[in-house]
C-alpha cells in the first residue's frame, strides 16, 4: 500500500519543539539517511523515498501534528492529478459535468472540492503530481479510455466554456465597482440580466453599490453575474452561503433552470436539503482533511447523499468514516422540565425603519430550542437582546448567566487558540470540534470554518444556564455541523442548560432542536418572535409560509424535500402534515 507524507508548515514550529524533534527521533535520521531535513523556509521536509515505517515515529512524536504520513488506498494506481508540492495535498481524479444535469459534489472541507473545480475552471492548471504544469494533451493522455478525456479534447478545441462562482464573495468588492445594475448590465452575454434580477430578488438593490450590499446580497448578484456569461458548464461553489431558506429555495429553481436550457451545472453545497434538490448526480469526495483527496464515482443523487452519510462506498469497497450518520425517525418530545432558566414578555425594538416584536416565550432546562426565518426578519435583533448585548425599547428579559456566540466573528485577534480557549480544561466536552489541531494558530490566521469552531468553543466553554448561538453552521461542512449539532444536544442534555440557536440549516434545525421559534413578518420593516412551538408545530408554521413538504428518508431518516406538486406534496398539504 503506498504512503505519502504531508507536512503542514503552518503548524510546523521548531523552536517550540526543542529544535526539529523530529529529526533527532527518527530512525533514518540516526542511520545517516535524509529522511527528514530542514527546507529552505527552516520548516522540515520529508524525503519519501529515503524513509521506512520509521517517519511514523516522528509523525507520532511532533507536539504540534505538523506531519501526517496516510497510507493511499489500493486503488489509486495512478498520479494525482494535482499536487501542491512536496510534502503537500494531492487530488486523485476529478467530477465532470453532464449534460443537462446538476452534478452536486459533497466532502469535507480541505478535501480538494475547490481544487477540483477551479481546475475544470481553467483557473489552476493542474501538475499530475510533477513540479510544472501539465499540457492540455498530458491530460488528455492522463485520462485516456475515460469520460474526462472527452471534456478536455473540448477543452483543447474550445468547444466548450466554463464559468466559475468563487466561494469566498466576500472578496468581490475588492475586485469589482460600481453599481449593481452596471455590473449585471456588463456581464449580461445571454440578454437574460431581467429574468436573473426577478428570480434572486435583485430589484431592491440594483441601484446600489456593490460595496454596500448584504453578504446575501452579494452571493445573489455572484450567482446572478456567472449565470449571465454565455458558457457551456456553470460551476457554483457553495452558492446558498449567506442566504435565508427561502432564498436558497430561489437558487435551486435558478441553477436548474439553467441546467435544463441545454449546459451542464456543477455546485458544491454543505446544505445537503438544498443539495439534494439541486442536483441530479452526485460526486463524493474523501480522503484525509488537508492530507488528500479522491473523486467518486458518480451516483444518483440519492444514493449519494446516503452512501455519504453512511460513510462507506460499496462498489468502491471504501470506507471514509467510521459511523454512519442517522436521524431519528421524529423528533420524540422529552419528558416536560418546568425549571425556566429564561423568559421574555412583551418586548418591542425600533432599530432604524425596522421594528421587532416578541410578545412572550421561555427557555427551560435542557432543551434546545430553533430559531427559523428570513434574513432581515428580526432573528439577531432577538438573540442579542437574549444575550444582554442591546436592551430593549419595551418590555422585560429575564435569564440566568448567558454565552452568546454572534452572527459575525472578530478576526483581528492575533492570540492565539490554545491562549483563547482551555484545551486542558475544556478538551472532552469539545472534542467533536478538533480543535487541537489549530492550538498554535493565531485567530488571525484561521478560514472561515476553523474561526467557527473556535467561536463556538469559545461560547459553549463558559459557565452559563443559557447559550444563544446566532448562524454556528456557517462556513461548516456536512459531517461538522451534525457533530456540532450533537455536541450541541449532549452540552444542554448534560449540563442541564438551555441553548438557543439561530440557522438556515434545516436539516441542522431539524437534528438539534426541541422547539422551534419561528419569525414572520417582513424583511428589514417588521418581524414577530412566534413560540417556542413543539417542533411539529413550528415546522408546520414555517413551511406554510414556504409552501413547501418535508418527507423522511427511509434508508437514515434525514428530511428531504417533496418536488412541488408531487403526490405526497399535496397528500401532505391536503392533511396540515407539512413536517413528515
Amino acid at each position: 500500500m503506498k504512503r505519502i507524507a504531508v507536512v503542514h508548515k503552518e503548524k510546523c514550529n521548531p523552536e517550540a519543539c526543542g529544535g526539529y524533534l523530529c529529526m533527532r527521533v527518527n530512525p533514518e535520521n540516526k542511520m545517516g539517511k535524509e529522511c527528514i531535513i530542514v527546507d529552505t523556509d527552516k520548516k522540515i521536509k520529508i524525503n519519501e523515498d529515503q524513509c521506512g515505517i520509521g517517519v511514523q515515529i516522528s509523525a507520532n512524536k511532533c507536539p504540534f501534528d505538523a506531519i501526517d504520513i496516510v497510507k493511499l488506498p489500493e486503488a489509486l494506481e495512478k498520479d494525482p492529478v494535482h499536487s501542491f508540492g512536496e510534502n503537500a495535498f494531492r487530488l486523485f481524479d476529478l467530477p465532470i459535468p453532464k449534460h443537462e444535469n446538476v452534478v452536486g459534489i459533497i466532502g469535507r472541507n480541505g478535501i480538494g472540492k475547490s481544487t477540483a473545480v477551479k481546475i475544470l475552471s481553467s483557473m489552476l492548471q493542474p501538475n499530475l503530481g510533477k513540479e510544472e504544469g501539465a499540457t492540455i494533451d498530458e491530460l488528455i493522455s492522463y485520462y485516456k479510455g475515460k469520460e474526462a478525456q472527452t471534456f478536455f479534447e473540448k477543452v483543447k478545441s474550445k468547444d466548450v466554456v466554463v464559468v466559475y462562482k468563487p466561494q469566498q464573495v466576500d472578496a468581490i468588492p475588492k475586485l469589482v465597482k460600481g453599481k449593481v445594475q452596471d455590473i449585471l448590465k456588463k456581464a449580461d452575454e445571454r440578454g437574460a440580466v431581467d429574468e436573473a434580477v426577478a428570480a434572486l430578488d435583485l430589484g431592491p438593490v440594483l441601484e446600489t453599490d456593490i460595496d454596500k450590499i448584504s453578504g446575501g446580497e452579494l452571493q445573489r448578484v455572484a450567482i446572478a453575474v456567472t449565470a449571465l456569461k454565455k458558457a457551456d458548464v456553470y460551476v457554483f461553489d457553495e452558492p446558498t452561503s449567506y442566504l435565508d431558506i427561502k432564498q436558497r429555495l430561489k437558487v435551486v429553481k435558478f441553477i436548474r433552470k439553467l441546467a435544463e436550457q441545454g449546459t451542464s451545472v456543477i455546485a458544491i453545497e454543505h446544505d445537503l436539503i438544498i443539495l439534494d434538490a439541486v442536483s441530479d448526480l452526485m460526486n463524493i469526495m474523501f480522503g484525509k482533511q488537508g492530507a488528500y483527496g479522491i473523486v467518486s464515482l458518480p451516483k444518483a443523487t440519492k444514493a449519494g447523499i446516503n452512501t455519504f452519510l453512511d460513510g462507506y462506498i460499496r462498489e468502491e469497497n471504501m470506507r471514509f468514516r467510521d459511523h454512519p450518520i442517522k436521524f431519528l425517525a421524529k423528533n420524540i418530545a422529552k419528558r416536560p422540565n418546568t425549571h425556566v432558566v429564561a423568559s421574555w414578555q412583551g418586548i418591542k425594538k425600533q432599530a432604524g425603519k425596522f421594528h421587532l416584536n416578541a410578545p412572550q416565550g421561555e427557555l427551560k432546562k435542557g432543551e434546545v430550542v430553533g430559531v427559523l426565518g428570513e434574513n432581515g426578519i428580526g432573528k439577531t435583533t432577538f438573540v442579542r437582546l437574549m444575550a444582554g448585548v442591546d436592551k430593549p425599547d419595551e418590555g422585560s428579559i429575564e435569564t440566568a448567566p448567558v454565552s452568546y456566540k454572534p452572527q459575525f466573528l472578530e478576526t483581528d485577534d492575533e492570540r492565539t487558540v490554545a491562549e483563547i480557549l482551555n484545551l486542558a480544561k475544556h478538551g472532552t466536552r469539545l472534542r467533536h470540534l478538533n480543535l487541537h489541531e489549530l492550538a498554535w494558530k493565531k485567530l488571525t490566521q484561521l478560514s472561515g470554518g476553523e474561526l467557527q469552531r473556535v467561536a463556538i468553543a469559545q461560547c459553549l466553554s463558559q459557565e452559563a444556564e443559557v447559550y444563544v448561538l446566532d448562524e454556528p453552521s456557517a462556513y461548516l461542512d456536512v459531517e461538522q455541523r451534525m457533530l456540532v449539532a450533537k455536541m450541541i444536544k449532549d452540552i444542554a442534555e448534560t449540563k442541564e442548560c438551555a441553548v438557543l440557536v439561530v440557522d438556515h440549516d434545516l436539516l441542522f434545525l431539524d437534528y438539534l432542536s426541541d422547539r422551534l421559534c419561528v419569525f414572520i413578518g417582513e424583511p428589514a420593516v417588521h418581524g414577530d418572535c412566534t413560540g417556542p412551538y413543539p417542533m411539529e408545530e413550528g415546522m408546520n408554521h414555517f413551511l406554510q409560509e414556504l409552501n413547501i413538504t418535508f418527507r423522511r428518508d427511509p434508508q437514515n431518516n434525514r428530511p428531504r424535500l417533496n418536488k412541488t406538486g408531487s403526490q405526497m406534496d399535496q397528500e401532505q398539504k391536503a392533511s396540515g402534515r407539512l413536517y413528515y
